[in-house]
């Protein structure tokens, strides 16, 4: 039996061990997407205690805690600090076979230097040395950071936003990490939700210019695009919840746009022909400026109504959800490819079930000049897993090219998720190693060093800041 989450953990092989200790874990975290606030950076926040950093925002621990019974009172209610630590706590040992028991067990190693491991029983304890470790040590934001290696963040942003923690951490020449926002335009392309009508009117305000139509719009978010140019965004991420693909001329989609800024209703198949629309519009913008976009899809989100009306989206009500993508997908990137203005972009599925439809797809558009223009991304979401990570892999080496792969990203609100990177990069190395232990791949260690460093962090470095 071996230990539990020794320093060979989820290594199986000879191999694995040398390509992680030798190769994956030397070089830096490369965190191309995250949700992390930017003005908790600037301002290099410190945490009060383990229950801010660990159980504020992580909306899989509060899926968790409710599945076992907690109240939501130690969720996202009015308990204290402790309390919600304690409750979480309680937990911790039922949660086998879940990668919250390995993310967690990690963060306290490697942040906290604790190897005991987290129940009710060393709950107080655990509780009391990390609390020291972060008031001793001074465990801010920036201190995280650097603890774990982290050359690159991709923050998510919003067109309106000014950007003005991302200034001001470009400011500070003592932290040596690039910080740098991603485009969203998320509201700008939800004709359908509430709140889309308002919305416009603060871009408009942001941009100094009346919106009143499709090509007003389309020139208010190229000059927002040009403006996070400027502060040094490389990346754009668009949320798909279900791809539809219709045709549709520029004046009819002026005509949904003029209706939805009147407040007027609009059909399901107005608003997907409006999104698409836009989408498509703005992947040239992004091509024209050698960006990478991002296509995150198959989210179902706010399921719970109710739990949505007492706290709110991005609360652990989200799923997976089970559309087709293909022919869609398939025809949104090759309206861009046509003239070709596809720019690089990263394909993210949330069902496992479309791991080959991308892993195929994004062989349809490489285009021979780029390696790995069009990537399938890392295991997203609920595929952050051993399982989904390995799957991804797999369906990634056998129908496309890992070796050019950009890798993982955390996906996260936390400062303490950065291990999500030393997991994934253990299990490639493990997925790598057992290859060659089982003759599949000859055991050349300067062609598999090469590969494990490149998919760890050279490859996503070369992709997101060259030209």
């Amino acid at each position: 039996m071996k230990k539990f989450m020794d320093k060979d953990f989820l290594l199986e092989s000879e191999v694995a061990k040398v390509l992680y200790h030798n190769y994956a874990s030397k070089v830096p975290v490369f965190d191309y997407h995250c949700h992390l606030v930017p003005s908790e950076i600037a301002n290099d926040y410190e945490f009060k205690n383990i229950a801010e950093m660990w159980l504020y925002h992580d909306h899989y621990k509060w899926r968790a805690m409710r599945s076992f019974g907690i109240d939501e009172k130690y969720i996202t209610g009015d308990a204290s600090d402790y309390e919600k630590f304690y409750e979480f706590a309680k937990m911790m040992p039922y949660l086998i076979g879940n990668p919250l028991y390995h993310w967690s067990h990690l963060e306290l190693k490697r942040f906290f230097n604790i190897e005991e491991t987290l129940s009710e029983k060393t709950a107080k304890i655990i509780w009391d040395k990390c609390n020291a470790v972060i008031e001793e040590n001074v465990l801010s934001a920036k201190k995280l950071i650097k603890m774990a290696n982290v050359e690159y963040i991709g923050t998510t942003d919003d067109p309106i936003d000014s950007l003005e923690y991302h200034k001001q951490i470009s400011l500070d020449k003592e932290f040596n990490c690039l910080v740098k926002p991603s485009f969203r335009p998320e509201k700008a392309m939800k004709i359908l939700n509430e709140g889309f009508k308002e919305y416009i009117s603060k871009l408009s305000e942001v941009c100094d210019m009346k919106i009143t139509s499709y090509n007003d719009l389309k020139a208010a978010l190229e000059k927002r695009l040009d403006y996070f140019c400027e502060i040094g965004c490389t990346i754009t991420d668009h949320s798909l919840e279900r791809i539809k693909f219709f045709e549709v001329t520029e004046e009819e989609v002026n005509f949904i746009f003029c209706k939805g800024l009147n407040g007027e209703s609009l059909t399901e198949e107005e608003g997907i022909k409006y999104s698409t629309s836009l989408l498509i519009d703005l992947g040239k913008m992004y091509s024209k400026r050698q960006m990478v976009m991002q296509l995150h899809i198959g989210a179902l989100r706010n399921n719970n109504s109710r739990m949505f009306e007492k706290v709110g989206a991005d609360a652990g009500f989200d799923s997976i959800d089970d559309g087709e993508i293909a022919y869609s997908l398939s025809r949104i990137l090759n309206e861009l490819d046509k003239n070709e203005e596809l720019p690089k972009t990263i394909l993210y599925c949330l069902n496992p079930k479309d791991n080959e439809v991308i892993g195929t797809m994004i062989g349809n558009f490489q285009d021979g000049k780029t390696r790995g223009k069009i990537q399938f991304g890392s295991g997203w979401w609920f595929n952050d897993q051993k399982d989904g990570m390995e799957r991804q892999m797999m369906a990634l080496s056998q129908l496309g090219l890992i070796s050019q792969f950009v890798g993982m990203v955390t996906d996260s609100r936390s400062f303490l998720s950065y291990t999500r990177h030393e997991y994934f990069r253990r299990i490639l190395c493990n997925y790598i190693g057992n290859l060659v232990e089982t003759g599949q791949y000859p055991y050349d260690e300067e062609i598999l060093g090469e590969i494990i460093e490149s998919i760890c962090y050279k490859n996503s470095k070369n992709y997101f800041l060259s030209k």
